[in-house]
Order: structure tokens, then sequence, then C-alpha cells
């Protein structure tokens, strides 16, 4: 009886190093998913949680493709979490904005295009019902065949379709066509200098006229809690803080949601993490993180 029962706990272990194993394959992928769905790392990381205590307790002899299965699980557990997120963001201190995450080691974090990364499209997807952004992500990142969506999200392939295809529409309209990343990157350096001097003029010349501010404490720093817009009042805005924000910061460039950032430390420690989004006409959207929670990743020089 030992024997047996010895022999069952050994094979319980090797069914369950094997369930570990086909995890840890589609993580990526799985994090990937859940990061664009909900604009923030820690709460990715919080529902794979979830996810593998899901995929630990289930009957993996009926999973014919364990891939799609753990897709489709961490879509699902994305949209309700989406759904009571939204509850919390109206009560968020000051505009919110995605979580930064560094993306020199992992360009297109999980997908097999970088699509539905960058800082722009998050807060755009931000205004998507959460079934049209977990539709718009599986096709435009990860590429997934309308049939399959609409097996994930429960709703028939003409659906999916019309939800891609809204969702496609709403943000062609609400954004104007972003410039290569040799352009954004040059256009984030030339802001960091100007804002340093507090060179009004120069900080004018690179800012679209309509061009927001947003400026993302969390109420944990002093941060503007509205939005600032406009050239003229951006400009004249970053102008009045430069002395006292930027003494003793250092700046060091990163990848960041496939973009470049300004990592901003003072003493070593990262107190801003800095980026534009930018156009023919100049910046549209200058993005300073600064809740300490957000870019605890970026904290140590050695992060990343």
């Amino acid at each position: 009886m030992g024997d047996t029962g010895s022999g069952r706990h050994l094979g319980e272990v090797d069914d369950l190093d094997q369930a570990a194993a086909v995890f840890q394959g589609v993580r990526p992928r799985l994090f990937g998913i859940a990061y664009r769905m909900l604009g923030s790392s820690a709460e990715a990381e919080d529902l794979l949680q979830d996810v593998w205590m899901r995929w630990q307790a289930y009957d993996r002899d009926t999973v014919a493709e364990p891939g799609a299965f753990l897709a489709t699980v961490t879509t699902r557990l994305a949209i309700n979490v989406l759904q009571s997120a939204r509850v919390r963001r109206e009560t968020y201190v000051g505009p919110w904005l995605p979580e930064p995450v560094d993306t020199r080691d992992d360009p297109h974090l999980g997908a097999e295009r970088g699509e539905a990364l960058g800082f722009a499209v998050l807060l755009l997807l931000e205004r998507l019902t959460p079934t049209e952004r977990a539709a718009y992500v599986l096709r435009e990142a990860f590429d997934y065949p309308y049939r399959q969506i609409a097996e994930i999200i429960q709703a028939s392939e003409a659906a999916v379709r019309q939800l891609v295809s809204r969702a496609r529409k709403h943000l062609a309209s609400e954004r104007r066509a972003p410039v290569s990343k040799a352009e954004q990157r040059r256009l984030l350096a030339a802001f960091v200098t100007a804002a340093r001097s507090g060179d009004l003029a120069a900080l004018e010349r690179i800012l679209a006229a309509d061009v927001v501010s947003y400026s993302d404490g969390g109420g944990a720093v002093r941060a503007s809690r509205i939005p600032v817009i406009g050239a003229l009042r951006v400009a004249k805005y970053v102008r009045a803080f430069a002395d006292r924000f930027w003494a003793g910061a250092e700046v060091e460039w990163a990848d960041v949601n496939g973009q470049a950032a300004a990592v901003l430390r003072r003493d070593g420690e990262a107190f801003t993490v800095l980026t534009v989004d930018a156009s023919d006409e100049g910046i549209g959207q200058v993005l300073w993180m600064m809740n300490p929670a957000k870019i605890a990743a970026f904290s140590s020089p050695d992060a990343g």
C-alpha cells in the first residue's frame, strides 16, 4: 500500500511539474495579453497568479490545447478585472497613466508584434469597453483568428469583426499618425533639454498646438492633478517648476513600452519616467509617470 501511495504521489508531482512547464512556456504571451488589457504590470502579475492557481486545480487531461485554454482564462479574467478597475480609476487622484514596463529585453512583450503597447494607444484603449479591448488586443497584438477570439470572448465571429473594426476606427480617429521611433527619441531629448533649462521658446517650437501634459503622481507625490493643455500653457507650466524639479536630476535613457523614455533619478533613485508621443505637428502628449508604486521597477539603476 505504501508503494502505491508513493507512486501516486510521484505521479502527481510529475504531473504538476509538467503543468508548470506548460504554463511557463506560454507565460510571456499571457503576461502580454494581461498587461495590454489592464495597463498595469502589477495587476497583470496578480492575474497570472490566479490563472496558475486555476490551471493547477483544473482537470488538465480534458484540455486539448493548453496554450489556447490559458489564453482564454487570462482574457476572461482580465475582462472581469478591468470592469472593477474602472471603478477604482474613477477615484484615482489625478490623471491615471499606464504602468511603464522596461522593453529592452522583450521589445514586443510577449506578442508577435509590438502593437497596443505604446502609452498613447494604451490610454485610448481605456476608452473601449473591456470586450472591445480584448478583441482588439488579441487581433492586433497577437494575430488571433477571429474564430478563436469569438470562442474566447463568447461572441459570434461577426460580432468580433465588428468589435475590432470599431476599435480600430476609434483609435484612428483619436490619434494622429505617430512619428518614427528615431524622431520620437529626438523630440524627447529636445524636450528634456528645453525643460531642464526652462527655455520657453524651445519648448513652444517642439510642442503641438493642442499638446496635453499628464502627470501621474497617484496622490503619493506632488504632481499636477489636472491635465495641462495647449503649447504655451504646457511650456509655461514646465518652465515654472524647472529649477526645483530638475535640481540634482540625472537622466538615463531607456526603452519603455517600446518607445524612448527618460528615467529621471536623484541620488540613484528613480522619481519620474518621462516620455512623449508625437506626430508631424510636434509633441502631442507629455507623460510624467511619478507614482512611486508604478515606477518601482525602475527604482534603482540596476533595475531591469
